[in-house]
């Protein structure tokens, strides 16, 4: 784990309910594939019985424009070993396979396509640095 690490999800506010869920489900996985320790515990309660936790640092999810979300992506971008950024075009909505995901994406410039949300993670300065001015999703 990184010392005052801090983590973050921004989605666009103006999807549906359904949708607005989905993108941050598969941020999330995103995030804890990438970083095991933000998870990765199994906990028993007072019964024995066994469960896996979710996240050992809040998630915060935080609501942005598709032009601010691509302007935090690109800003975040190239980030450090230590950090994590996950990103969510829109146009990957559409696709029913990750292999067809990841075909495509060589050939796509996340800077020109809509993004539907990204998580980050990583040093507190560095995330509060590109989420501190956002506001919470309500």
């Amino acid at each position: 784990m990184i010392p005052d690490s801090r983590l973050a999800i921004v989605v666009n506010p103006e999807l549906p309910p359904g949708l607005l869920a989905n993108t941050v489900g598969a941020i999330g996985i995103g995030l804890g594939a990438r970083l095991p320790w933000l998870g990765n515990r199994p906990l028993a309660d007072a019964d024995g019985r066994i469960i896996d936790d979710s996240s050992i640092l809040p998630v915060p999810i935080l609501a942005a424009g598709p032009e601010a979300i691509r302007a935090l992506m690109l800003k975040a971008m190239p980030r450090g070993d230590d950090n994590a950024l996950v990103v969510f075009p829109a146009f990957s909505r559409a696709l029913h396979d990750y292999q067809e995901y990841e075909a495509q994406l060589p050939g796509k410039r996340l800077a020109d396509e809509a993004i539907d949300g990204v998580g980050l993670c990583g040093p507190a300065k560095w995330v509060k640095s590109l989420t501190g001015s956002l506001r919470l999703l309500r």
